[in-house]
């Protein structure tokens, strides 16, 4: 049997990908996964993400990776479709935004999340947000969800990561 993941490509997304990126991400949003994204903000920022695409060219999943200040860097907005999950792409799209921010020189990652398990297994450790008043005061602020936020913040340390960080 072929392995799943070699049908898969992860790579940068590009224009075209936003109003797919878009659509996974409502879906999750409407399910309470995630924190929904307008789309005009997936254009500015579409520098920051990283894609699943099948053999067909169909977008099944995001990741972003957002430089939040000089040392630290947001891992956001990650999605794979449902029929998809559990498959370890969601794990692949962390650590090709690990293996970014590593290239970078960034020494710390951080996620707010629902999904305080699968972080977990990659290494990433539920901290408190007030470690991370860069986020707090540059995007959580304007969240509506502000003050009384029901996600988790989670924080990797960087130091001694490869640059490659892709290894499964």
């Amino acid at each position: 049997m072929e392995n799943c993941l070699e049908i898969f490509q992860v790579r940068r997304a590009r224009i075209g990908d936003v109003r797919s990126i878009h659509g996974i991400l409502m879906h999750n949003a409407n399910n309470g996964l995630l924190l929904p994204r307008p789309l005009n903000q997936l254009y500015s920022h579409i520098r920051d993400f990283y894609v699943l695409e099948d053999s067909t060219g169909v977008i099944q999943g995001c990741c972003a990776l957002s430089i939040t200040w000089e040392d630290i860097a947001e891992i956001r907005s990650l999605a794979v479709n449902e029929e998809l999950r559990g498959r370890g792409f969601g794990a692949k799209l962390v650590r090709t935004c690990l293996a970014e921010a590593v290239e970078l020189g960034l020494k710390r990652v951080f996620t707010l999340t629902y999904q305080v398990g699968f972080f977990g297994k990659l290494d990433f450790v539920e901290v408190t947000k007030d470690v991370l008043p860069q986020k707090v005061w540059a995007d959580c602020i304007h969240c509506p969800k502000f003050p009384e936020c029901d996600e988790h913040a989670m924080l990797l340390e960087l130091e001694g990561l490869a640059p490659c960080g892709t290894e499964e």
